[in-house]
């Protein structure tokens, strides 16, 4: 199957990020959207509440919601540092992090994505079933949790010379 081709605004920095990259590369307004979304669902219910009284309590309404407002905050700003991989958005900042550690993986002779001990199927089909995976998390969160090779980009960039991608 070809990999599907989209033309960003910015240039792309991985088409399928490791999950653990994803929130290393985190911003402060990632942090500060993720706060308010934890906020915001237990805000929502007791302003709801003020609005339209319950004959119940609501400390374990407040509580479930803080809880679904922490996982929906995760959620809105994994998709956001998602975007600044894809070029979907301004990423200056992760491009100059990206090619400083990509190039000190390849200057000390690692693989530059990590390596894994799952067969190449299997990391194919981990490739497959989290690309662009964070469009959909409104209907099931995947997470790229394999090291794998399929990144869409040209990993020359970095300095890796062509005899150490063809082994």
């Amino acid at each position: 199957m070809p990999n599907k081709v989209v033309t960003a605004p910015y240039p792309l920095i991985d088409a399928d990020p490791h999950t653990f990259r994803v929130v290393r590369y985190f911003r402060s307004s990632d942090y500060a959207t993720w706060a308010a979304g934890t906020a915001a669902f237990p805000g929502a219910l007791y302003f709801w509440n003020m609005a339209d009284p319950a004959k119940v309590r609501l400390r374990t309404s407040l509580r479930l919601g803080g809880f679904l407002g922490f996982i929906g905050g995760f959620l809105l700003a994994y998709q956001r540092s998602s975007f600044r991989f894809w070029g979907w958005s301004e990423n200056k900042r992760e491009e100059d992090m990206d090619l400083a550690e990509l190039s000190q993986r390849a200057a000390e002779g690692k693989p530059l994505y990590g390596t894994s001990s799952q067969p190449e199927w299997v990391q194919g089909t981990a490739y497959r079933n989290s690309a662009w995976s964070q469009l959909k998390f409104h209907a099931f969160p995947m997470f790229n949790f394999v090291n794998h090779q399929h990144h869409g980009t040209d990993p020359a960039k970095y300095g890796v010379k062509e005899k150490e991608l063809s082994d």
